[in-house]
């Protein structure tokens, strides 16, 4: 009876003290990771921000496939929701507040467990990439939430690894996002020409984007500084393409609604005459470009068809970069002068 007596004493310390160490853990809790991801906020922004594509990067759904995700009725922007189950244990989440590709607040609860709070912040940099951090916090803790916390490593342990297993997962799905990208030949069309504003360059093939580059934003600055309205979105005019001597003569061109005479040397005006053409085009990154002209160039030959020799070859640029920055989104169209 006696050695009963000191091991139920023992064991009603060993509670107290138990009891106590959980009751004097803090009251609230924060993880928060932190990534740096190759791709402009949007991109990663518009990824999040759609419960959708949550599954392709959840590190609990990669080494869990059983969970169960139910979408709610709205599963993008603010009100948006989705709840999951696992292994009978219901979570919620939904987005409460959000600023377009900068920040997310989402409120979360998994089974009896308080609400957490969890904010996303996209921060941009200047080499294009994106900083992106993800954070969860709770206050008020209850005693068997603290209880288990304490017992399972705390907060740290057991959210910190998955939200860097999700965050990396994050960044595979938004870089392969990125590089989708589809070429159609749409067949033979008529294209309708016009005046355009123009600069023309020749140069090596290597140097042809760095030139191209430069060369355009000037000849969409005269247009707007001189109140030129633009008649469509710009393009190149190739003019020479000699693989064989490394050569590409072109122009960057802004077509306009009517001839307009210019005061600056570097800038002409020029019309095209409406030719008909093989039309592709293009979804996607520019890097996916000689890969359209190449089925472009099959397609003539494969319907043999007859290229015009020093005829009109065209590459439309129907989105701006700097509005659209999916490159996944980009849409160009090419057009080849055939008899």
């Amino acid at each position: 009876m006696k050695v009963f007596k000191s091991f139920l004493l023992l064991f009603l310390i060993l509670v107290i003290g138990v009891s106590i160490y959980i009751a004097v853990q803090p009251n609230s809790y924060k993880v928060t990771r932190t990534k740096t991801i190759d791709a402009p906020p949007s991109v990663i922004y518009n990824t999040v921000i759609d419960f959708k594509t949550w599954d392709s990067w959840s590190s609990w759904v990669e080494t869990n496939p059983d969970i169960v995700s139910t979408l709610g009725d709205t599963t993008k922007g603010i009100g948006a929701s989705y709840k999951w189950n696992e292994a009978g244990e219901i979570g919620h989440m939904k987005t409460i507040e959000a600023e377009t590709n900068t920040s997310i607040a989402q409120e979360m609860q998994f089974a009896e467990y308080p609400k957490s709070d969890v904010n996303w912040n996209f921060k941009s940099n200047t080499d294009g990439s994106t900083d992106v951090t993800w954070s969860i916090s709770g206050d008020d803790l209850p005693f068997g939430f603290k209880m288990w916390a304490a017992f399972s490593g705390g907060m740290e342990q057991q959210i910190g690894p998955d939200y860097e297993r999700s965050l990396e997962l994050l960044d595979s799905v938004v870089q392969a996002d990125m590089k989708v990208y589809t070429i159609k030949v749409e067949g033979v069309t008529q294209h309708s020409g016009g005046y355009y504003l123009y600069n023309t360059a020749s140069c090596k093939f290597s140097d042809f984007e760095k030139n191209m580059t430069s060369m355009l934003p000037k000849v969409g600055a005269y247009a707007i500084a001189h109140n030129v309205t633009m008649a469509g979105p710009p393009f190149i005019l190739y003019h020479k393409w000699d693989e064989e001597n490394d050569t590409v003569m072109f122009s960057t061109c802004v077509p306009t609604n009517s001839r307009i005479i210019t005061d600056e040397a570097e800038i002409l005006t020029g019309n095209l005459e409406s030719f008909r053409a093989v039309k592709t085009v293009l979804t996607g990154n520019y890097d996916n470009l000689k890969e359209a002209w190449d089925t472009t160039m099959a397609y003539i030959s494969t319907n043999n068809l007859e290229m015009v020799e020093g005829g009109s070859m065209l590459e439309t640029y129907l989105t701006d970069p700097m509005s659209e920055q999916n490159p996944a989104k980009w849409i160009t169209e090419i057009y080849v002068e055939v008899k």
